[in-house]
């Protein structure tokens, strides 16, 4: 079916007091699994390209994005098309010609003013596009390798009064808050802070979602989709699922040499695990 946007499939979740899986793909294999794993569960989807593979790809956005875009054309299931953490401008300004419907703008590592006056520029230049967006206000830790920060360190969490006057300020559409989940995360055992997710979910007028999920088990997941959560971004899970059954894989085999063998093997671990945490999170598709 054709791409749906980004902004119809989370307003639509917050609504209904549900959430949007959203997943970061980077190989051919991710973009393929997510959506089988979508059509297995019967949801809708948000495929996601993050800035740090797009620097893998060569530095190259469009064969990805086309790779999704010919994916999601072809689904069962309503998908969208996100770019996600860019903090490149001229990344930015290629969103609307590579079939995005929405951009996830990143200046949270900024001091509050610079980060709200970049965002707000990017959302300018991102409505007039007819781009939905989505901004950070808090740091989600593990970016980039960084190490995680400090529950109690500055800006570790997002505050609910700032976070109201820069979402006025900015005019952003949704907004990914830190309330203790962390970016990479290879084992289930975060866990959040669902007083403070509860005290944003009441100041704020516009979606809110969730980063670094792969680091949650199930009923956290589900507890902050009860408290507001609407979209879920998860990444890591899928990388965890994919190398662990090459790997497995390749020991059970080692005269094996056809990429294809343990390609699809991984690919298949992507869908089952793509399925089970829409299962957990998300809603069927209309």
């Amino acid at each position: 079916m054709p791409l749906v946007t980004t902004g119809h499939l989370v307003t639509r979740a917050a609504a209904e007091h549900s959430a949007v899986a959203a997943f970061n793909i980077i190989t051919l294999e991710h973009v393929e699994a997510v959506v089988a794993g979508a059509e297995v569960a019967q949801a809708p989807v948000v495929l996601q390209v993050s800035e740090n593979a797009v620097k893998f790809r060569y530095g190259r956005l469009l064969p990805l994005a086309r790779a999704a875009v010919a994916a999601a054309e072809r689904a069962s299931v309503p998908v969208a098309l996100h770019l996600d953490h860019v903090q490149s401008d001229d990344l930015l300004r290629q969103a609307a010609d590579a079939g995005f419907s929405s951009v996830m703008y990143d200046a949270a590592r900024l001091p509050y003013e610079q980060n709200l006056a970049a965002t707000r520029a990017a959302v300018d230049w991102a409505h007039a596009q007819g781009l939905w967006i989505e901004a950070e206000l808090g740091q989600v830790a593990g970016k980039a390798g960084e190490p995680p920060l400090d529950a109690h360190a500055p800006g570790a969490r997002t505050d609910p009064a700032e976070a109201r006057t820069f979402v006025a300020d900015s005019g952003v559409d949704a907004l990914a808050v830190a309330i203790g989940s962390t970016h990479a995360m290879t084992t289930r055992t975060a866990t959040l802070d669902h007083e403070l997710l509860k005290r944003l979910s009441a100041a704020l007028d516009v979606p809110l979602v969730l980063h670094g999920s792969s680091g949650l088990p199930d009923d956290e997941l589900t507890a902050a989709v009860a408290g507001g959560i609407a979209k879920v971004n998860v990444g890591t899970a899928l990388n965890i699922a994919m190398t662990g059954a090459i790997r497995d894989f390749l020991a059970a085999h080692p005269e094996a040499v056809d990429s294809r063998k343990y390609l699809s093997v991984g690919r298949e671990a992507m869908v089952r695990a793509v399925t089970g945490i829409i299962r957990t999170v998300g809603r069927r598709a209309a």
